[in-house]
Parts: structure tokens; sequence; C-alpha cells
């Protein structure tokens, strides 16, 4: 089924809706499995139907998906001609919900709590909304009464998600930060070194012979970026192994990017110009606009 092809056979069920922080692996309630069963158990225990409803790229049988920077948020202000103010979403998937949710497609969604529903207080303003829409918003862990009482706990709670994804903001930039105090190399380095940490990059014993030769041929005067690049690939050198991006369906559908096999694709003189004048192989590492000087056993 597509979207357009949803009519009211659904306007008296519920969707499931899971949200995956990107920027915070570590927190047990961040598992989208955990969310599932959880927010399953709930709509068993509450008799609250849930859709059969898939399509492609958005749910599976009612259940929706979605993995997302809990801070990560539109900056852009636009404000029209007429007063309105415009906020862009930047979840696809939480952006499809609402638009059923406003069409009464379907009578309401579970989530596990507050801060797997809303991000910022801009989620939290659309949110409030559908509820006084009439849309039948629930959350697994909390219960909001339909008071003033009810209101300020739910204020509360948005306050509280807001925050908790600026503090992880925040120690993803501190840890960052020091790790340039400290004049770490937080980026992948070239071809000819591995990556065994911030201030762990040893010479790769495979492509580190191939890569000096290719500096010691071009000091000659006698060797094109081209020749250099055919003679690379001739002797067997290539990239760094990497996985490749993920298509727009397998991001809709979670695909985890650490089952995408890595591959190690053959240099090209395209790979040659970015080697020559990189500064990591004279020993420099680029933090912003600055460059410093780094010294390496090897």
């Amino acid at each position: 089924m597509e979207l357009k092809d949803i009519g009211d056979q659904f306007k008296d069920s519920y969707l499931i809706y899971n949200r995956r922080s990107t920027d915070d692996a570590e927190n047990q309630r961040n598992s989208l499995v955990y969310q599932r069963q959880r927010n399953i158990d709930y709509s068993g225990r509450e008799k609250t139907p849930i859709a059969k409803l898939t399509i492609p790229g958005f749910c599976t049988d009612g259940i929706i998906d979605e993995s997302h920077s809990a801070f990560k948020q539109e900056e852009e202000l636009v404000i029209t001609a007429d007063g309105s103010i415009q906020y862009r979403i930047l979840r696809p998937k939480f952006l499809t919900l609402i638009g059923l949710l406003q069409a009464r497609k379907i009578k309401g969604v579970i989530f596990l709590c507050w801060d797997r529903a809303s991000r910022n207080e801009q989620d939290d303003l659309i949110i409030k909304k559908l509820m006084q829409m009439g849309c039948d918003i629930r959350f697994v862990d909390t219960t909001y009464e339909k008071t003033s009482a009810g209101k300020l706990h739910m204020r509360v709670d948005g306050m509280f998600a807001s925050h908790y994804s600026e503090v992880i903001s925040e120690k993803v930039k501190n840890a960052q930060k020091k790790l340039r105090g400290e004049r770490r190399c937080i980026y992948a380095a070239p071809v000819g070194y591995l990556d065994k940490g911030s201030d762990n990059k040893p010479l790769d014993p495979e492509r580190a012979p191939i890569v000096k030769r290719i500096f010691e041929l071009y000091a000659t005067g006698k060797w094109s970026i081209r020749q250099l690049g055919k003679w690379a690939r001739d002797q067997g050198l290539t990239k760094k192994p990497c996985r490749r991006k993920r298509t727009e369906e397998e991001i809709s559908n979670n695909v985890d990017v650490a089952s995408i096999p890595k591959i190690a694709r053959p240099v090209d003189h395209k790979t040659i110009e970015y080697m020559l004048p990189n500064p990591f192989y004279i020993g420099k590492i680029k933090i912003g606009k600055k460059t410093f000087i780094v010294l390496r056993p090897n």
C-alpha cells in the first residue's frame, strides 16, 4: 500500500513510533528493539489496535522505526508575509506520521516516552497541538492528565527532553574539543596509515612502501599524476577499505551501517592528487583552519 491509497480503514487504529537517537547509542531506552517491545506490550494491555499497515520506507505492520539525531534541528527561521512562522521537520517518518494524524487517517500513536516523540521545543508544540485536535497520543511510561497539572507535567517532561538532548550535544562537542586540544587526529588517516585510535595511526605494512615510492617518483619530476596513478594500480595499491553510503531506502528501513561490507577500491589519479599535498604525510594534522605539527615515531 502507498500513502495516497490510505482511506478510512485505519481511523480507529494506532501506529507505534520508535526513534533511535544516533548520538546516544549507549542508552537502553534508545534501542529500537526495546522501544518496540515495550510499545507492543502496552498496546496489548490497553487494547489499542495497531493498524495492519505496511508502507515501504515508512512502517511495517503499523510499526515505525526511525533513526535521527536527538539535537539536530533546523536553525533557519522563516516568517511569511501573513505572520506565520515556518518550521521544517527534519524527521521524514515523523512528518508523515503527523500528516496521517492531522488528516484523521489513524486514531493515534504510541510512544515509549516524551523524549522519543520530541527532540526540542518545536516538536513539543506540534505534539501538543495534535493532542488539542483530539489525536490520541499515548506514552507508555507516562499518563498526562487533562488538567492544569497534566499540562505542567507535560511541559516539565518536554523541558527535560530538550535539556538531555543539549547535554548529549555538549558532551560530543567537548570530547572532540579535548582531543583537538591534545593534538589528536580525530579523522581517518590517509592511504598508507592504519587507524588504531585518535593517538595511534601506524604505518600500513601493505600500502606504506608503495605510497613512499609514489612520493619518491613524483620528486624526480619525470612522472605525471596520471602515470603515478596507473603505476600504483599496477602495484596493487588500493584505497583504504570503506563502506558505501546507505541508499535512501536503506536509511528508511534502518539498515545498520555496520552490516554494509567494506570494499577496498583501486586507486586512480584523483587519489594521487589528494595524497601529494596532504600535510599528514609530513607529520601535520589539520584542525579547523589551523595546522598543528604532530611528531610520529614512525
